[in-house]
């Protein structure tokens, strides 16, 4: 329950949208449409604070590949950019999928920045020359060498996810459905997954 309260809604649900949604599975049933979910979408807003203020920041980031049992999130970087400096500085991070339907995760962790070349050369991708330009000078030619470029490592910490639990037109039906009757629709799996169990998922 929120400390927080703006309503008394007496022995009624103040909150019926979490209620009906919100789902406990099985822990591989959660990990995999989670993993599913975010491999599908690829795209996110990486959120961190500013090193210079108390701000936040988001930036859009492409989703390079998933270690540590899939719960270490790697992204490419440029090391010479303002978010290495901000998350050197304030390494708590929130990164955010959302697809055009609605379906959305969050997930908490730390970020690291690594320029090990074995871990930049398995996850190079050519496209990164587009981003990084060749300076001409053999060395920064946006390469697996250049050094130049990183790795953002997210060790997710929690994860709060929706993903669609029907067809759109499901949905919509659903959706109509509680605005004839006031009662909210099951359209989505609302799920979370703990600290404890990204430990456990990690450690098998």
């Amino acid at each position: 329950m929120s400390s927080y309260s703006n309503a008394n809604t007496g022995s009624k649900e103040a909150d019926p949208y979490t209620a009906q949604n919100k789902q406990e599975p099985s822990l591989k049933e959660k990990v995999d449409d989670l993993f599913t979910f975010i491999d599908r979408t690829k795209i996110c807003l990486l959120t961190a604070q500013t090193a210079q203020s108390d701000l936040l920041t988001s930036r859009a980031m492409a989703l390079a590949a998933k270690e540590g049992n899939g719960f270490d999130l790697l992204f490419h970087t440029n090391t010479e950019s303002g978010k290495t400096d901000d998350l050197k500085t304030h390494p708590s991070v929130n990164i955010g999928f959302i697809n055009n339907s609605g379906e959305w995760a969050s997930i908490s962790g730390h970020a690291s920045i690594e320029v090990d070349r074995n871990v930049i050369r398995k996850h190079y991708s050519p496209a990164l020359k587009a981003w990084l330009g060749d300076l001409g000078d053999g060395k920064h030619d946006g390469g697996p060498e250049d050094p130049r470029i990183g790795i953002i490592r997210v060790k997710a910490s929690t994860v709060t996810y929706a993903v669609s639990n029907s067809t759109t037109l499901g949905s919509f039906v659903e959706l109509a459905k509680g605005v004839a009757t006031g009662q909210p629709p099951n359209v989505n799996k609302l799920r979370e997954l703990t600290e404890a169990e990204i430990s456990q998922w990690k450690g098998q």
